[in-house]
């Protein structure tokens, strides 16, 4: 069966009524030629990923060096030069040591001084000190973090979540993106549905004034009416759709029956005012600022109301130069947010079923690039919380300098693998014929979800 015919099938099983999410899900959990189910049960209903787009410095955050103190300033050893690529050094570099103090963390691990509320929630983490990715540039880490491809076309994480597994709430997307600090270098293509159904692709939410344009119904015209217009222009959509049989056309209704839905959905979603000043105060939030926080404290409120994917960039931490001083000031902006989230998600008993990952797209050098870190790919650290990873475990090591990733090392596909794992997926059968390919999020390389960190 082409993708065209298959494509064609889902529009016409949504114009049954039948939901296209529980159609692949079922797809998911038939047998397959063998008789053979998944055999694991979704640990996690709904995720929220913190990506900390620039790529964090977690040598100096959760992967403390003693070697790399001592030796700094020293030139680094030849043998972790050799036939290595970087995006800007130069020439024989220097090792550069870290440059903040360290608490012991909830879980027993050393952190940053900087990260005193995040330390206290480790218990409930899972850190990943091995992991390594391919590619060492923003954009291409990024689409390969995110759609398992190194460049743009491929249909994004929460896209594939979307089309695998359906939506939780009829009145808001299934895929949110939220933006603090900048847009992201690879752009917007980070929430596309590539070449599955538009229907898929991530919702952005505006960080300030109406998260979504035109929410508000035009001065003059009232729901009813509002409701006449969606009917009609539905209606003139499936007149179209008997000659052009487009499946972007079934998209189309859809996508103007969600808008109308979102219209009494969104407003009560996105008015932080009725939260608890409590609330409020735990995550730091002054209002919908457009901060990091407020976005935190949205994509609670998103994954309470059954959003299946939650995606929060935040854009701080490319420290090519000043580390010491970066990281002051971006430790401030995530710290108390980002441990706000999974105190609250705990306290609500919404942690068990809500998967959090926080990490960026690779790691940043031992070596100083002047008075910061380049780009690296070979070792850096990521942690989730909930969603059935056990709490309080770190997993895998880096060398003495933090530079390989050395001990249990993992993989960028091995985390789609074991984000899918905990949502009842097997990576291996979520899939779409394309060009003559079976294409997963996962690729056609080897990768398998970290079993040694699930509860």
């Amino acid at each position: 069966m082409t993708i065209y015919e298959q494509l064609c099938r889902r529009r016409f099983l949504e114009g049954a009524g039948v939901s296209l999410g529980a159609a692949a899900l079922r797809a998911l959990l038939a047998d397959d030629r063998d008789g053979k189910k998944p055999g694991f049960a979704p640990r996690a209903k709904s995720v929220i990923y913190l990506h900390m787009e620039g790529a964090p410095p977690t040598l100096d955050m959760f992967d403390r060096k003693p070697t790399l103190d001592r030796y700094s300033g020293d030139k680094c050893p030849d043998e972790f030069l050799k036939k290595e690529r970087f995006a800007f050094i130069k020439g024989h570099p220097k090792l550069l040591g870290h440059k903040h103090g360290w608490i012991r963390a909830a879980n027993g691990v050393e952190m940053c001084e900087l990260f005193p509320h995040l330390a206290q929630q480790m218990g409930d983490v899972t850190l990943i000190r091995s992991m390594y990715t391919d590619q060492f540039n923003h954009a291409p880490a990024e689409h390969l973090l995110f759609s398992g491809a190194p460049r743009p076309g491929r249909p994004s994480m929460g896209a594939w979540l979307s089309y695998g597994l359906g939506s939780q709430n009829r009145d808001l997307p299934d895929f949110v993106v939220m933006v603090s600090g900048g847009m992201p270098s690879a752009g917007k293509a980070l929430w596309s549905a590539g070449f599955l159904p538009s229907v898929h692709q991530g919702v952005e939410f505006r960080s300030k004034g109406d998260p979504v344009l035109y929410v508000q119904n035009p001065a003059g015209v009232s729901r009813a009416q509002q409701r006449d217009a969606v009917d009609a222009i539905a209606a003139l959509n499936r007149l179209h759709d008997q000659n052009a049989r487009d499946p972007e056309i079934a998209t189309r209704i859809a996508q103007f029956e969600m808008a109308f839905r979102m219209q009494a959905s969104v407003p009560e979603l996105a008015d932080l005012g009725t939260e608890p000043q409590e609330v409020l105060d735990l995550y730091g939030v002054q209002g919908q600022d457009g901060s990091f926080a407020s976005n935190c404290l949205l994509a609670r409120r998103l994954a309470e109301r059954g959003v299946r994917f939650v995606q929060v960039y935040h854009r701080a931490w490319d420290h090519h130069g000043g580390v010491k001083r970066a990281i002051d000031i971006t430790a401030d902006e995530v710290d108390k947010a980002t441990a706000a989230l999974i105190t609250d998600l705990k306290r609500r008993g919404m942690l068990d079923d809500t998967l959090v990952l926080w990490g960026g797209e690779f790691g940043r050098t031992p070596m100083g690039q002047g008075s910061g870190r380049d780009h690296h790919i070979r070792g850096f650290s990521y942690f989730l919380a909930g969603g059935g990873v056990k709490g309080g475990v770190s997993h895998g090591a880096t060398d003495e300098l933090g530079y390989h990733a050395v001990e249990d090392v993992v993989h960028v596909r091995d985390l789609h693998a074991t984000i899918l794992h905990l949502l009842g997926i097997d990576h291996d059968r979520l899939s779409v014929p394309f060009q003559g390919l079976d294409v997963r999020l996962t690729g056609v390389e080897p990768a398998r979800p970290i079993r040694a960190i699930l509860a």
